[in-house]
């Protein structure tokens, strides 16, 4: 099931220690991130063995719309991972819903 950005930004506010990854490019992360690590979405096939130990943790995923990140979720899921959650609507839809 995947996560909307209220239930997102609730548990961060509430200081959750969450798995959060942005598979956006670098330049989008320059421009506005919300700290997640960065694994731009052409080398998560790669990188998502650096995460080998925490198959079963709860893995959110973002990108700019929606898009990208389901595609890194499915590659996720496909390896392994068993909890992994795609952030409904992405980074237009946070910061549209929390423009400050």
């Amino acid at each position: 099931m995947d996560i909307t950005v209220e239930e997102l930004k609730q548990r961060m506010d509430a200081g959750e220690d969450l798995l959060i990854i942005d598979v956006r490019e670098q330049h989008e992360y320059q421009e506005f991130n919300i700290g997640a690590v960065h694994i731009p979405l052409s080398t998560v096939p790669m990188r998502m063995y650096d995460f080998d130990d925490e198959k079963d943790r709860e893995i959110i995923v973002h990108c700019r719309s929606g898009v990208r990140s389901n595609t890194a979720k499915m590659m996720m899921m496909q390896s392994g991972f068993t909890n992994v959650r795609n952030l409904i609507g992405g980074m237009l839809e946070w910061q549209a819903k929390f423009p400050g």
